[in-house]
């Protein structure tokens, strides 16, 4: 399960990572992003301490999304060494969610 991070706690959770951070921003009241929970959580497991994988209620949580540009939910921010890497937004195959999670890390 994806840990919850905040406004607050973002910059030590995500941004001084020492491994690569997938971020789902998301909202309980988003169909696609409640589809999506069950591809996030396969894919954590894959990749098992290689990448931390966190999700940030955006109803919750305004800083963050809007420090980096999020419009439409679920949107993922890859972040490697503190920057962000790679993005994209909405559903994808768990096939396709681990492709861009590999480009990202690579």
């Amino acid at each position: 399960m994806p840990q919850p991070v905040s406004d607050a706690d973002f910059k030590k959770e995500v941004l001084e990572s020492d491994i690569p951070v997938v971020v789902d921003f998301w909202a309980p009241w988003c169909g696609p992003c409640k589809a999506m929970l069950p591809v996030v959580e396969e894919t954590e497991g894959e990749y098992g301490g290689r990448v931390k994988f966190v999700k940030i209620n955006v109803d919750e949580n305004s800083d963050v999304p809007g420090q980096f540009g999020v419009m439409s939910i679920p949107t993922f921010i890859i972040f490697k060494g503190g920057e962000a890497a790679r993005s994209f937004v909405g559903s994808k195959s768990k096939e396709d969610f681990k492709r861009e999670i590999d480009a990202a890390i690579a």
